[in-house]
């Protein structure tokens, strides 16, 4: 075997032992997090300058009021619900909705987007502030169709519904936080 070639095939395997290694969880990991884990990382440029300096949406107390009118992100059955048990364990601190893959994923209200890339447990994960310590997240995703900073309307594609976050059937991770608190969404939305 030439050369070139065997050194690719070294690159790939050790590649692969390390990407298993990170897999497993390591003897002080927590255990109270019981999201399923991915098959393999995608390669993503680390944008982390970009993630940890944004500004806070504007403010002027609409999202609050919005409580009870909010539409849920994609259509679909809602098989995990927030306060309920996991089969992995722990609970649920959102909704998983069932929808097909390549659903559009709306967002329930104006904001910002303050994360928009690919984390473990999560997936390809897309996170809105609204103002006022709100903030909403986007779990799961086949494709995340917005970059920090951006901002967004309610109503707004904001990506397609997937898998990516390990789980095996498509649909999309919700939450709602409060305060940096997860908070039921299902209070916060209407399924009419």
């Amino acid at each position: 075997m030439p050369k070139p070639a065997r050194q690719l095939r070294d690159k790939k395997k050790k590649r692969e032992k390390q990407q298993e290694k990170e897999r497993r969880p390591s003897p002080t990991e927590s255990r109270e997090v019981a999201r399923p884990t991915p098959s393999v990382e995608p390669a993503r440029p680390r944008t982390s300058e970009a993630e940890n300096h944004y500004e806070p949406a504007p403010s002027n107390g609409s999202f609050a009021r919005q409580r009870g009118s909010l539409r849920l992100p994609v259509r679909g059955a809602v098989s995990g619900r927030f306060g309920s048990a996991r089969d992995g364990g722990g609970t649920w601190r959102g909704l998983f909705i069932k929808a097909g893959s390549g659903s559009e994923v709306k967002a329930i209200a104006g904001g910002r987007v303050v994360f928009s890339e690919w984390m473990r447990g999560f997936g390809n994960l897309l996170i809105v502030d609204h103002g006022d310590a709100y903030l909403s997240i986007y779990g799961n995703n086949e494709s995340l169709l917005k970059q920090v900073g951006q901002a967004i309307k309610g109503g707004e594609t904001i990506a397609t519904v997937g898998n990516s976050g390990g789980n095996p059937e498509s649909g999309l991770y919700f939450e709602l936080r409060h305060q940096g608190q997860p908070i039921d969404p299902m209070k916060w939305a209407s399924l009419k």
